[in-house]
């Protein structure tokens, strides 16, 4: 018998996050910018711009981990546009902190009992925390203090994650299919990926190696059960299925026509709407089976961070309704306050599937790694 452990079906549905809540758009920098990229002895890389020194003396200096995309991402980025608004806003000297392996790379520092080198980390995955909290024996991040915080309330119910709220919901979307419909009529089902129509026709992220692949996996078990999704794979690989190590390197392979899908995000549309001659018929949207994975993601604080304070200062700017909606605009993602709303004008390009998919927290810790090794070795067998 098929078997379908508990999952939250419940996340982002239309109709109750309505638009105000759930819109996307992206754009092609927002700002003049120019982000320098500073290579460190321990791997990391540290951008910087503009800091604004306070009358009194030297500002105080915040450093927050977050992932490669976020600041350099292929189609457009909102780091730049954090790191400018916040320091001109707190007087802060901000700056990223992005390591090869991301929020990994602190997973394991902490495990060293190396010094973090960051108070805080934006882009906190539901698998990245449970991750952070079945191999720590201390939780990496400290929990906020709501009173310290503005804007809680009006986080969108179903976008938070974490059972004990370490990590504020800052950004959403939903992982989908992006294809050419002068290539390939629209999948219907995730079965028809299977079939001669769509033969090499498929860019995923790996699975092993990024949310967005991770996500379709979790949709695939779903859908199949844990007794039939390895089953599905091997027809997937079998079709002709070419996977990534990243999302930036499948989605430029898409960009360069190299085939008619990409496994990406359901905000696509809006980034492209605003790109000079763009063929929007390769900007096409698909939820096989009526349904796309819920991403969500966080901002968190570190628990070994002496600067907790002006963390929490950060998460009420990464909460605010302006920031939230420039944020989904420049990061090609959703706002995750229902007080954010982004331009009337690029509403239309917004896509939310009929039945949003996410798992819960145990579920995630019990059997997502399994799930994803399982997947991997099908994958490099072939």
């Amino acid at each position: 018998m098929t078997s379908r452990r508990k999952f939250v079906a419940t996340v982002g549905s239309a109709a109750a996050l309505g638009l105000a809540g759930c819109i996307e758009t992206s754009d092609t920098s927002g700002d003049d910018t120019t982000t320098n990229a500073t290579e460190t002895s321990d791997g990391t890389t540290t951008t910087t711009g503009g800091t604004t020194a306070s009358e009194s003396g030297e500002p105080p200096k915040l450093r927050i981990g977050t992932t490669e995309s976020y600041v350099g991402a292929v189609s457009t980025s909102a780091g730049g546009w954090v790191e400018e608004a916040f320091e001109s806003e707190r007087k802060v000297d901000f700056d990223w902190v992005v390591r090869d392996n991301e929020l990994n790379d602190f997973i394991r520092r902490k495990q060293q009992g190396v010094e973090l080198g960051a108070d805080g980390y934006v882009g906190v995955t539901p698998t990245g925390l449970v991750r952070a909290d079945r191999e720590l024996d201390e939780s990496l991040f400290a929990g906020f203090d709501t009173g310290s915080v503005d804007n809680t309330d009006d986080v969108v119910e179903p976008y938070w994650f974490d059972p004990q709220r370490r990590v504020l919901p800052t950004g959403a979307s939903y992982v989908c299919i992006v294809y050419d419909e002068n290539e390939v009529d629209e999948p219907e089902t995730l079965e028809a990926l299977t079939t001669e129509a769509y033969s090499d026709g498929l860019l995923l992220p790996n699975p092993q190696d990024t949310v967005t692949g991770l996500s379709f996996l979790l949709w695939t078990v779903h859908e199949f059960g844990e007794d039939g999704y390895l089953d599905y794979w091997d027809r997937l690989v079998d079709n002709g299925l070419r996977t990534t190590g990243s999302w930036n390197a499948a989605y430029s392979a898409y960009s360069g026509k190299e085939a008619p899908m990409v496994m990406s995000y359901s905000t696509d549309q809006v980034y492209a709407s605003q790109a000079e001659d763009t063929d929007m018929a390769r900007h096409q949207i698909a939820f096989p089976n009526d349904q796309g994975y819920a991403y969500v993601s966080g901002t968190a604080k570190f628990a070994d961070t002496e600067r907790g304070g002006l963390v929490d200062d950060f998460a009420s700017f990464m909460l605010e309704a302006d920031t939230q909606a420039n944020v989904a605009e420049k990061n090609v993602g959703i706002p995750t306050v229902s007080d954010a709303s982004l331009p009337e004008e690029l509403q239309q390009y917004v896509h939310v599937p009929e039945t949003p998919i996410q798992y819960g927290y145990e579920t995630l810790r019990d059997s997502a790694d399994d799930w994803r090794e399982a997947v991997s070795q099908r994958i490099a067998s072939q």
